[in-house]
């Protein structure tokens, strides 16, 4: 008899977990996201369109209050912004190539950042044998500015800031073409492979100081800035790149970044998550 009220006991206990397990999914699917974001204040730079307003609606709807930083398109920035769920949300004009408007952006913001998105780059073409050597050396300049040392800027002001708060999140918007190499655009891949160097020389020194940087990595996405040449001749073959046929969505890539925001992802720091549709493997 003890034997079988032991047994007893054991499957009410077993029914009891499976019915707590159940109303934590069923919260799960309502939509409440178990991620502790709740008022955190998290940058996204670029983040008026494609994947950095991708980015900043995801870390909205999960409690965020985002401040969207843009270059030049104001709309574009209003418009994501006031599109975002939740309150407290702002956009701000700052070029990332321009240091003085980034230490001053962190200036204004104190040792409230917890979240910072570097994600704003651009993307030009410059061929071996069909550029002058004019239009080569500014499409080397303005990329490594805006793709490279903008990001530097960026990650210098926060990586202090958070230090100085015991702890962030700084996550990087890589390239697969840091990889495989860019034979129509050398430069952007020159500049995302430094930015994945620099990510990683973060990493390491912003450790001590509960900081954790990420990278990102994404192939082709539909966005904005890939459309020319998605829609041009070569975009059958990008698409047939990956076994998906296909290229990523933002929200695709968006998924990818929030994930160094999750509070057991402090042992992935300084990793480089691939998100290309298995068109480029690295082992």
């Amino acid at each position: 008899m003890l034997a079988a009220a032991a047994a007893r006991s054991r499957q009410s206990d077993a029914a009891s977990r499976i019915r707590r397990a159940s109303r934590r999914r069923a919260t799960s699917e309502a939509g409440i996201d178990p991620l502790p974001l709740q008022g955190k204040l998290a940058i996204v730079t670029g983040g008026g369109r494609g994947i950095g307003a991708a980015v900043a609606k995801a870390l909205a709807q999960r409690g965020c209050r985002v401040l969207i930083t843009y270059r030049s398109n104001v709309d574009a920035a209003a418009d994501t912004m006031l599109s975002l769920p939740g309150d407290g949300h702002d956009a701000r004009q700052c070029d990332v190539t321009d240091a003085d408007a980034v230490a001053q952006l962190f200036e204004d913001l104190g040792e409230s950042v917890d979240i910072v998105i570097n994600n704003a780059a651009i993307y030009e073409e410059s061929h071996f044998l069909d550029s002058t050597f004019d239009d080569w050396q500014r499409v080397w300049r303005d990329t490594l500015d805006a793709n490279l040392i903008g990001p530097s800027n960026v990650i210098f002001h926060a990586g202090r800031s958070m230090a100085k708060r015991g702890g962030g999140v700084i996550v990087c918007v890589s390239s697969r073409g840091a990889f495989r190499g860019e034979p129509t655009a050398p430069a952007y891949g020159a500049s995302k492979a430094g930015l994945n160097q620099l990510s990683q020389s973060a990493a390491k020194a912003l450790a001590p100081s509960n900081v954790v940087v990420g990278v990102v990595a994404p192939g082709f996405v539909d966005t904005a800035m890939a459309a020319e040449v998605l829609n041009g001749e070569r975009g059958d073959a990008i698409r047939g790149d990956s076994p998906f046929n296909r290229v990523a969505s933002v929200e695709e890539v968006a998924e990818a970044v929030l994930y160094f925001t999750h509070t057991n992802a402090k042992w992935s720091s300084g990793a480089i998550i691939d998100v290309n549709g298995a068109s480029y493997l690295r082992s």
